[in-house]
C-alpha cells in the first residue's frame, strides 16, 4: 500500500529481547502491518538478505567493533533509513555489553561493543530493557502519524516523540548518577522499582521508597536510567498525553 510507511528490524549485538517486545504486541502489531507499515527488513520475520532503503530503521543492540559486517551493516542503515532508532537499552548505551572481556568460545575476539550513537547519528531512542511493547508500537505509529498524517496529528507526534529524540541528542551516556541527579533530586522518583529490577549487577536497591545507587558496584550500563519510566519526562509536552492517548486509541481500532 502506498499510503504506508517502510519499517525495518536492524539486529546487532543483544539478546533478542527487544524483538520479542514487538512481537508481544500481539494483535497490535498485526494491525500496524495490515493498515500502516511494511515489515521490509527483519532477519527473524522477513526472507531479505540486505539492508535496503526505508523510512524508519528500528535498530536493536550494541555494535561490536571487531566485526567488519557489523560495522559495515551499522554504516548501510545509517545509509539507507531515513529515521534511525535506537531499540532498547544496548544500542542506546550499550547496556552491559559493553563490559564484554570478550573470550567467547565461538568468537573469542570480539570484545569491544559500543552503542550505536557511538558510530552513527541517531535520530530517536526507545530506552529499557527490554522497551515495553506498547512504547514500541507508539513510536512506530508516531511515525507514520509524523510521515503521513495531517497538520494536527503531525504536531502531536511531534509532541510524543521529541523526549525521545531529546534523548538520542543527549549522548551514550547514562548510570545510577543520573538517576540521582535527574530523577530524585528533581522530585520526579515514583519509587516504582523498575531501575532496581533492571540493574544487572545488584548496584540499585530499594530504600525506604527510594533508590539507592552503590557507585562502587554501578558499572555504569546506563540499565537503571534507561528503564525508568521518569528518565525522560517532559513538562512540555505533558500536558497533551490525553490528546495523545485519544490519538493512538483512535488508529489502533480495528
Amino acid at each position: 500500500m502506498a499510503d504506508k510507511i517502510t519499517v525495518g528490524h536492524v539486529h546487532m549485538s543483544g539478546c533478542t529481547g527487544c524483538l520479542v517486545s514487538l512481537a508481544d504486541n500481539y494483535e497490535g502489531l498485526l494491525t500496524i502491518l495490515d493498515k500502516y507499515a511494511d515489515l521490509v527488513y527483519c532477519l527473524t520475520l522477513a526472507d531479505v538478505r540486505h539492508i535496503p532503503k526505508m523510512d524508519v530503521a528500528l535498530v536493536e543492540g550494541s555494535v561490536c567493533i571487531n566485526d567488519e559486517c557489523s560495522m559495515e551493516e551499522i554504516l548501510e542503515t545509517r545509509e539507507n533509513a531515513a529515521i534511525v532508532v535506537a531499540l532498547g537499552g544496548c544500542a542506546c548505551y550499550g547496556n552491559t555489553t559493553r563490559f564484554c572481556r570478550g573470550g567467547q568460545q565461538n568468537q573469542p575476539q570480539h570484545e569491544g561493543f559500543l552503542p550505536i550513537g557511538d558510530l552513527i547519528k541517531v535520530d530517536v531512542y526507545i530506552p529499557g530493557c527490554a522497551p515495553t511493547p506498547q512504547q514500541i508500537r507508539n513510536v512506530c505509529l508516531m511515525a507514520f502519524l509524523l510521515l503521513k498524517g495531517n497538520d494536527e496529528q503531525k504536531a502531536l507526534a511531534t509532541a510524543y516523540l521529541t523526549p525521545l529524540m531529546s534523548l538520542a541528542a543527549a549522548g551514550t551516556e547514562a548510570c545510577g548518577c543520573d538517576l540521582m541527579t535527574e530523577v530524585i533530586n528533581q522530585g520526579l522518583c515514583c519509587g516504582c522499582g523498575s531501575c532496581a529490577a533492571a540493574c544487572p549487577v545488584r548496584a540499585v536497591t530499594i530504600q525506604y521508597g527510594k533508590p539507592q545507587v552503590e557507585r562502587d558496584l554501578c558499572i555504569k550500563c546506563g540499565a537503571c536510567y534507561a528503564q525508568c519510566p521518569r528518565s525522560f519526562f517532559s513538562f512540555e509536552v505533558c500536558g497533551q498525553y490525553e490528546a495523545i492517548t485519544n490519538l493512538i486509541g483512535e488508529v489502533m481500532k480495528p
